[in-house]
Order: structure tokens, then sequence, then C-alpha cells
């Protein structure tokens, strides 16, 4: 399926998403979109210059970026841009 899909991996930093299994340091494999579906993880750049790997939620009148990390609150913006959605993640085993 990635063959036909236009992809890209990024490298996690930081342990926002640690309860949906995604942890620092691991890679994300991304579908390059601009749209996502509720509940989707994506990668959204804040203010045209902040990634973020969040779960994504459209409210009424905003964005809400939601981490997998209960320690963590969410982020509430309406200008978000979705950059990808995360279709698999690698881990590297040391």
């Amino acid at each position: 399926m990635i063959g036909t899909k236009r992809t890209f991996v990024l490298q996690v930093k930081g342990n926002s998403m640690v309860d949906a299994a995604i942890l620092d340091g691991d890679f994300v494999v991304c579908e390059q979109v601009e749209t996502a579906d509720n509940g989707d993880i994506v990668v959204a750049l804040l203010n045209q210059n902040f990634a973020t790997l969040k779960r994504y939620f459209r409210e009424t009148d905003h964005i809400r970026l939601e981490p997998a990390n209960s320690t963590l609150n969410p982020i509430r913006s309406k200008n978000v841009q979705i950059q990808g959605k995360v279709i698999g993640v690698i881990r590297k085993f040391h």
C-alpha cells in the first residue's frame, strides 16, 4: 500500500503519544494528506512553524489536537495545517 501513496518518515521526539504506543525515538511513517478524520493521528503544523504529532479532532470553531498521554493537555487552534497522517510506526530495538 505504501507504494501507491505519497509518504514520508519522521523521528518522534517527546512522549506525547505514549498511550498510543508511539515512543520517543520511534519513526512514524506518514501518508502525505491535507485533511484528516476525527481520531486520526496526524502530523500538524501550528502557526506555520511548529510541527506536532497528535490525535486530530475537528470541533465547532477550532481544531483540537489531543495527546495520547494523560499528563499533557490538548492543543486548541484555528491555525492548523495537516501535513500527514500516521500509517505505521518503526521502532529500533537496542
